[in-house]
């Protein structure tokens, strides 16, 4: 571990020395950046370990029978920065809990103080959205990074994180070698346009997420680096690194002035919490990208059964799924709703079997299906391309996310037992 402290500590000095030419991407999307990580924090206490603090929270619990409302704000970039709006968010940092809200905070808790979790019920419980304190331990236990038993997680958590420094110490170095100096500066210039402005202004969670994403390519070689990876990182560092501030936003926060060990805690958690992610979806991301191209296939069929109207219409006017949906299967739908919904999805996608390849793709069906108002007045190609890779969703809440996935299981339910529901 102190080896690998040296590395990092002689990248912060390679990192004000070495300046890329990219000054163009420090202008882009200034306003989306300064907002990305208030989402997940607000309200949380400092805790000393992963197993403790984990009290009282707000839960941003929905009603399924709430409407979306199309927002009045549409982006204007072909490629947007990951979607923030945390304005509404940030302007109620510790609102009061309903009886609801308590009593399923109570349920969380309970739970998750047994010496051992039953996963399924947590899974249960989790569907619905999580309880923002509760959230860090809940996610560790639902991608499987650790064990059910309250005995052995302190251990494995120990164990796991000097893993992952052995890595960075074994293989960061070669960063810039001529084999892997490719994928590090494409990763140096995907932070930031991905980032929000509190990120790209602070180097030391630059540097985490260079290393997360490097050491992760360099394990994987049969992807590397791809775009869309580097969005991946985001939520799990904004919901780990609320563990650990005490009444804080984070674009407030100055993220180096917390403990290197517990910076430390966040990296080596957020690299194993992506790591299990991705090694369902690894298709994504290996040469020409087939698992992305079979699922937007997928989804066009899915679409041509649940909505031939909307399915006809874009072909008509000849906008193909690709030309849109690549982008919410390469990125998991970050880049088309804020963060704080993303976070809630993925609640959500981490309590169903193979949520983040099987249940998204219903996700998705049922996001494009939403706007088929929209999309049927819509009567050009340009602007049809437009409006699908610029959907009005900045103001959106937990409250559209709900609806969207009480939808979205609706469809998977429909076609569970349809072993050809995604042929015509």
């Amino acid at each position: 571990m102190e080896t690998a402290h040296k590395v990092i500590q002689n990248h912060s000095k390679l990192q004000e020395q070495h300046k890329y030419q990219e000054e163009h991407l420090q202008e882009e999307k200034q306003e989306e950046f300064a907002q990305l990580t208030s989402v997940a924090c607000g309200d949380n206490r400092l805790v000393k370990s992963v197993s403790e603090g984990h009290t009282s929270s707000s839960l941003d619990s929905a009603s399924e029978n709430s409407s979306m409302q199309r927002s009045q704000s549409l982006p204007q970039t072909s490629i947007p920065p990951l979607a923030s709006g945390m304005a509404d968010y940030s302007s109620s940092v510790t609102p009061a809990l309903t009886e609801r809200e308590a009593s399923r905070l109570d349920k969380f808790k309970q739970l998750l103080a047994g010496p051992n979790t039953d996963l399924d019920e947590l899974r249960k419980l989790s569907w619905s959205g999580i309880p923002k304190r509760v959230r860090p331990i809940a996610w560790k236990l639902l991608s499987g990074y650790l064990p059910a038993n309250v005995d052995r997680r302190e251990s494995t958590l120990q164990r796991k994180r000097k893993e992952y420094f052995a890595f960075v110490e074994q293989y960061y170095d070669s960063r810039n070698d001529e084999n892997h100096q490719d994928t590090y500066r494409q990763i140096h210039i995907d932070i930031p346009r991905m980032s929000p402005e509190v990120l790209r202004l602070q180097p030391k969670v630059t540097e985490i997420f260079e290393r997360v994403l490097f050491i992760w390519a360099i394990r994987h070689p049969a992807s590397g680096y791809v775009q869309g990876i580097n969005d991946l990182v985001t939520p799990f560092f904004v919901v780990f690194i609320c563990e650990y501030i005490e009444e804080e936003e984070v674009e407030n926060f100055d993220v180096s002035s917390l403990p290197e060990e517990v910076l430390q805690n966040i990296e080596a958690d957020s690299y194993w919490c992506m790591s299990k992610l991705l090694d369902g979806i690894q298709d994504n991301y290996t040469f020409a990208q087939p698992g992305i191209q079979k699922k937007v296939k997928m989804l066009e069929e899915l679409v041509s059964r649940i909505d031939e109207q909307v399915h006809r219409h874009l072909d008509q006017h000849e906008v193909k799924y690709l030309q849109f949906a690549f982008r919410w299967m390469n990125n998991l739908l970050m880049r088309e709703v804020p963060l704080r919904c993303t976070i809630r999805l993925w609640d959500t996608y981490q309590s169903e079997p193979e949520g983040f390849s099987h249940f998204h793709l219903y996700v998705c069906a049922a996001f494009l299906v939403r706007w088929r108002k929209e999309i049927l007045e819509e009567k050009d190609f340009q602007e049809l391309l437009i409006f699908l890779q610029n959907l009005p969703t900045v103001h959106w809440g937990n409250e559209d996310i709900s609806v969207l996935l009480a939808e979205a299981y609706r469809l998977k339910f429909a076609f569970a037992d349809a072993p050809n529901h995604y042929k015509k």
